[in-house]
């Protein structure tokens, strides 16, 4: 009998013990495996010298409506996976690349106006000269280092400026995006209407198309004031998301599902 017992408690050890041996492989499975979306997106937004804190604030604002706009959410609904992971990072110098929000999945209305919420709650970060080469490292960094697989990768960087005045070169941060498959567009914020900001004496959208943007279907907005930021940050955000060349290709295609449904 005792020679019974031992064998029905060795057993039952057994039992307990395969079954937490099954149970911490699956948390590590599960906790393993990237998360899939349809688009990771990395916001890199100019905050070094020639931006003081209200344009920091402005230019936060102008992000935060058009992560909530509607078309941009139609835009997200009609992915694969119906959802995307953002980060919003600001930039200065070489040793000044701040996360303000850390990645999020944005798959609705609530989550993008939790995004949102939190962008516009952070006080202001990086400070600094700029560094572009610097900070376009440390976006790409943010995409290999987490734990999300997305179907597309993009950086969207923002500046008023092409001058690169410390850190990594530009030329080495965009070969080392290209390699990774990453693209990068360009928010050229060229600051001719705006009370402090400091007009560049080149042609900053060639600059950007020249020296910064990388990728097949990489491109270029272009913002002369404040009144047009929050309209060309939108606009920007819908043909990335959407993976349209204008905003045309993307209500044909949001018509065309409509129907469909």
């Amino acid at each position: 009998m005792r020679h019974v017992r031992r064998v029905i408690g060795t057993l039952i050890c057994a039992l307990v013990w395969t079954s937490f041996l099954v149970s911490v492989s699956a948390r590590a499975q599960e906790q393993s495996t990237p998360e899939r979306v349809d688009l990771e997106l990395v916001l890199l937004a100019d905050a070094s010298g020639s931006i003081d804190d209200g344009e920091i604030f402005f230019q936060r604002r102008g992000y935060a409506e058009a992560i909530t706009d509607p078309d941009i959410l139609a835009a997200i609904s009609l992915g694969q996976d119906g959802r995307i992971a953002v980060t919003y990072v600001e930039w200065g110098s070489a040793e000044s690349q701040e996360v303000v929000v850390p990645w999020t999945i944005i798959d609705g209305e609530a989550s993008a106006a939790a995004f949102a919420e939190r962008l516009l709650a952070v006080p202001r970060l990086a400070f600094g000269r700029n560094a572009i080469g610097s900070a376009l490292a440390a976006g790409l960094a943010l995409i290999e280092g987490n734990a999300i697989d997305g179907y597309r990768k993009i950086i969207d960087f923002s500046g008023d400026s092409a001058n690169n005045w410390g850190g990594l070169p530009i030329e080495v941060a965009r070969q080392a995006a290209l390699a990774a498959d990453v693209s990068i567009n360009g928010l050229a914020i060229l600051c001719r209407a705006c009370e402090s900001g400091r007009p560049v004496s080149y042609d900053l959208e060639e600059a950007f198309e020249q020296e910064i943007i990388a990728g097949p279907a990489a491109f270029v907005v272009t913002v002369d004031g404040d009144q047009s930021f929050a309209a060309a940050v939108r606009r920007k955000l819908l043909l990335e998301i959407a993976g349209v060349p204008d905003e045309r290709s993307f209500r044909q295609r949001l018509a065309a599902v409509r129907e469909i449904d």
